[in-house]
């Protein structure tokens, strides 16, 4: 684990799925909550580093790509080579020494439910993060990907937890519910979680322990600031 005076490392994990199963809907990560916190971390001088299940480029979804889901941070992000490159030559998650990191960041976007949420090296890293009491920040969709992590004691680790994430009304806005493998609400829920919600499209953080979750895309700003001010903590 990165000690003493050795800047502080971020794992941001993004997926490696660019397809919405068998609809045929193109995904990957949300590109607001993988720039703005890309750029609120570095900013306040921790290093980040991308991974995906796969390595080199990780997809993003081509409608937040599109107005009106933009931002300052993603315009910015386009136009940097070096963000750009980073997210073209993600490390292969499996290769990386998640030791060696002092927090981990997932951002949304649905295509982490075919990948993430089931993969068994990413769900081992969760319960090793929280073990050890390292920030586990999660936004939109990613608070999916606890659907099947348990503790040590065989309990889901959501169970009793504060938690929230994309709610089934915003969901059911957007008309993508039906195509989705599973429902973040109703899994958390389903595990014990104590899960919470703000209006559609509202931003809502929730820290729990070393769990920070964010509701949708305009949480991925203060979920950020807050893993970045725990951080220096």
């Amino acid at each position: 684990m990165a000690t003493g005076n050795k800047q502080k490392r971020v794992l941001l994990i993004m997926s490696s799925v660019d397809e919405m199963g068998v609809s045929g809907k193109q995904t990957g990560t949300w590109f607001h909550e993988l720039a703005a916190p890309y750029y609120i971390l570095t900013g306040a001088g921790y290093e980040v580093v991308f991974a995906s299940p796969k390595g080199g480029e990780a997809p993003i979804d081509l409608l937040s790509m599109k107005a009106p889901f933009t931002s300052e941070y993603t315009a910015k992000f386009l136009s940097d080579p070096v963000a750009m490159f980073a997210a073209r030559t993600t490390r292969k998650l499996r290769s990386i020494d998640y030791d060696e990191f002092d927090a981990v960041f997932f951002p949304g976007g649905y295509g982490l439910l075919w990948d993430l949420a089931s993969d068994s090296y990413t769900i081992k890293l969760i319960r090793d993060f929280h073990a050890s009491n390292r920030p586990l920040a999660m936004v939109c969709h990613s608070p999916g990907i606890l659907r099947d992590v348990k503790k040590a004691n065989g309990e889901y680790l959501v169970k009793g937890v504060k938690v929230t994430g994309f709610k089934n009304d915003e969901d059911t806005e957007i008309e993508l519910l039906k195509h989705l493998l599973f429902s973040l609400e109703d899994e958390l829920k389903g595990r014990g979680a104590l899960y919470s919600a703000k209006a559609n499209w509202e931003p809502h953080v929730v820290v729990d322990g070393p769990l920070m979750t964010g509701q949708s895309p305009a949480s991925a700003v203060p979920l950020a600031e807050a893993l970045a001010a725990r951080l220096k903590a």
